[in-house]
């Protein structure tokens, strides 16, 4: 993607942008937070961890601000500007005199090589150093992948030696983990090296962005928290069917002394100097899908405003941030809710797969069919009580025609709507999003309350989301599903909330349904089973993968360094 040039030159890349933009040092940035030297370890050119004592005494002295929370129609699979809305509004909120920070997911290798590139933002709403977000940054996502393997390697060798702990080989729950799209992986065995590798056995990948480790670290609000919650993570079942842990392992406090660091958030900044976390990044259609809890903590405490996102559309990412992370203490006042034009075109057409070139092609009469996605969204968010604005992220190609045909549906259906030029203008193309979301923020329009109480049954809980935020008419459950949900409630684990694994191209659970298709189709669970460390019962739907493949031409193919180190087609 690029950005036309303020000057009227040639356009520019996101890379470009970001290379000629004018960073402040991090320690000013973090002076416009409260925080002093002392309470940042430096990572490298603009990049710094909050040190532990200073995370404590801020969480411990909080004045909380206001939370706003960003969400997104159903998304073209290249997505629809959900970040550069997120990190624009931030932004904004500086350009209209606020204190706003910005809160974000770090970005996973997998997608940064398969068909996204980057994702830190675009054009002039970019979290800063964007090359060293998009690959190792400050190694978080490294600590994750190696903590979650010990997992696998102790566990494998308690079965080479004598397998003390009765650990039914055919119940192994835990995969190894990689952070990088790898379809041959999915599936594997392991042991097949004679009797000195141990006992074969079936095994799998999945991206780190999938592991516990992962929602286990951004639900942590605490290195106590952090250890207590792997303690209690299950990596399989015993020959009585009874879960084998972490703690059984014994490795709970090894994990947690590989993960200390990464539980600390990381301090960049945009574009425009406005401060920013970029900390954790489970995906939404398989975990939680936001940054992690404490980096959210950190925002509300240290400033007036924090700007969050949601990962996914608001079926997916809004919803579990609803249900799931919002009972840990971080609900939202005011959200928004971004669309693009493409989005809707991408409805209309009901096309799948998808034809990035025709969704150019101006087709305003395309863009009034998809509107359906955008009303079911909308929907969702008004069922937890809390006020919205629509934010249309424009792009270069849009047309006035297809710009207005979304703002005369928003306004037809009470719907407030903004047009956020931030990637071609950053925070002044965000101003007006950022004062019509501090409004609602700030008013007393908002009455949030989750869908469903944790005493209610799980297959209550799971039918509550299906009906309420999918639109399914009904739910079937195999008879794995119902074999499972017997165990869960027998382990002491039908009190927590649920987290549907379900396709991010579709409000179904086919991703070929486009638009909103309402009461006729049935939702089909196929397993379910705790993440007891996160804190949530995991439901399988549809046939969502936790290890994703590389697509046919995957953006890595794009990329290259050149002899002095110049990094190019990241963007």
């Amino acid at each position: 993607m690029t950005s036309d040039d303020t000057d009227g030159d040639e356009a520019l890349t996101d890379m470009e942008i970001a290379r000629a933009a004018e960073t402040r040092p991090i320690a000013d940035v973090a002076d416009d937070l409260g925080l002093d030297r002392d309470d940042l370890d430096p990572q490298g050119n603009g990049i710094a961890k909050i040190e532990q004592d200073a995370i404590q005494r801020t969480l411990d002295d909080a004045d909380e601000g206001n939370l706003i929370l960003v969400t997104g129609t159903t998304a073209t699979p290249k997505g629809a500007g959900k970040t550069v809305t997120t990190v624009g509004l931030g932004q904004g909120l500086n350009h209209i005199g606020e204190n706003g920070v910005v809160a974000v997911r770090e970005p996973s290798l997998g997608p940064v090589f398969g068909i996204k590139g980057g994702a830190a933002g675009g054009g002039y709403s970019q979290v800063l150093p964007m090359e060293d977000i998009n690959l190792h940054f400050t190694g978080d996502l490294h600590a994750l992948t190696t903590a979650h393997n010990l997992v696998s390697a102790t566990l494998d060798t308690k079965l080479h030696y004598g397998n003390d702990l009765d650990v039914d080989v055919d119940e192994v729950s835990w995969k190894r983990a990689l952070d990088m799209n790898d379809r041959a992986l999915r599936e594997t065995v392991v042991g097949l090296g004679g009797s000195t590798n141990g006992p074969p056995r079936e095994e799998g990948f999945q991206i780190t962005a999938a592991s516990e480790v992962m929602a286990v670290l951004c639900l942590a609000d605490s290195l106590s928290d952090l250890k207590e919650r792997l303690a209690r993570t299950i990596v399989a079942y015993d020959s009585t069917g009874d879960p084998v842990t972490v703690a059984d392992l014994g490795i709970e406090g090894a994990m947690a002394m590989l993960l200390k660091d990464a539980l600390r958030p990381n301090l960049v900044q945009t574009i425009e100097g406005t401060p920013a976390f970029v900390h954790g990044g489970p995906f939404a259609n398989i975990a939680h899908g936001t940054n992690s809890l404490v980096a959210d903590k950190l925002g509300l405490a240290l400033g007036d405003y924090l700007v969050t996102e949601a990962g996914f559309a608001a079926d997916l990412g809004f919803e579990k941030f609803g249900n799931i992370v919002s009972r840990r203490g971080v609900a939202p006042d005011a959200a928004v809710l971004t669309t693009a034009v493409r989005s809707m075109k991408y409805h209309g057409k009901d096309m799948w797969p998808v034809d990035y070139d025709e969704l150019e092609e101006p087709d305003a009469d395309a863009v009034r069919a998809g509107m359906s996605n955008l009303d079911h969204h909308a929907g969702i968010i008004e069922q937890f009580g809390v006020p919205f604005v629509v934010a249309i992220n424009r792009f270069p190609t849009d047309t006035d025609e297809e710009i207005e045909a979304i703002i005369d549906h928003c306004e037809r259906e009470g719907y407030p709507v903004v047009v956020s030029n931030a990637f071609a203008d950053g925070g002044e193309g965000a101003a007006e999003l950022a004062e019509t979301a501090t409004d609602l923020a700030d008013s007393d329009r908002g009455n949030f309350e989750p869908l469903y109480d944790l005493e209610d049954g799980l297959k209550e809980k799971i039918r509550t989301v299906a009906t309420e935020v999918y639109g399914a008419a009904d739910v079937h459950f195999t008879e794995d599903a119902l074999d499972d949900l017997e165990r869960l409630d027998e382990q002491g684990y039908g009190d927590m909330p649920v987290c549907l694994s379900k396709t991010q191209h579709s409000t179904t659970d086919d991703p070929t349904r486009k638009g909103a298709p309402a009461l006729d189709w049935t939702l089909t669970v196929r397993e379910c089973y705790p993440d007891a460390g996160a804190g949530f019962v995991v439901v399988l739907t549809g046939d969502v993968l936790t290890m994703p493949g590389l697509p046919a031409e995957p953006a890595a193919e794009g990329m290259d360094v050149d002899a002095d180190g110049n990094i190019s087609g990241l963007f």
